[in-house]
């Protein structure tokens, strides 16, 4: 967490602390380990975001890049399952190489799009920054032939972080996602 908002681990760990005497997030151990915002805290950080939206006069531009991704996502969402199934039977083994260049470029193509919209957001509300820079450093890996920065779940692969920018913008405007859409 520390290195995703560029801290040292001190004040970052003395931030969760807190919030955890807040009831704001909860620590857990097991098999996903990690921090975790409660309900309590999760209706707290709706409450400061929408502020800042308010403060900052930036909603508009917000929720242009949100329609955009909107638009974008189906297609990163295709192309993520392509890399996982071959078809709606049949796992990906990843031994067909061909068949994974193609999936790649697919998503390669639709990563300048994706690039431009991480642009957007970032100049309406910085903390949207880090995200075109983690989407592209996914991509890279991917490139290079580690697969695993495509999907993967436990690293920020593209689908992780992509999921996680959706997740941002659904807190940042106050839209329920099981209403998105809708």
């Amino acid at each position: 967490m520390a290195e995703l908002v560029s801290l040292e681990v001190a004040p970052v760990e003395h931030v969760l602390r807190r919030g955890r005497e807040l009831g704001w997030v909860q620590y857990r151990e097991g098999r996903m380990t990690g921090w975790s915002l409660t309900p309590t805290g999760r209706s707290e950080g709706e409450r400061r975001l929408a502020a800042e939206l308010e403060a900052r006069g930036c909603r508009v531009a917000v929720e242009v890049c949100y329609e955009r991704f909107l638009a974008l996502n189906a297609e990163v969402l295709a192309v993520c399952t392509d890399w996982q199934l071959r078809d709606p039977a049949t796992v990906n083994d990843h031994l067909d190489a061909a068949y994974d260049a193609k999936v790649v470029e697919r998503l390669i193509a639709l990563h300048g799009q994706a690039a431009a919209i991480c642009v957007e957001l970032a100049a309406a509300l910085e903390r949207f920054a880090g995200y075109g820079d983690r989407l592209g450093a996914a991509l890279v890996r991917l490139r290079a032939g580690e697969q695993e920065w495509f999907t993967g779940v436990r690293i920020p692969s593209y689908h992780a972080v992509w999921f996680e920018l959706h997740e941002n913008l659904l807190a940042t405007l106050g839209i329920d996602r099981s209403r998105e859409g809708t």
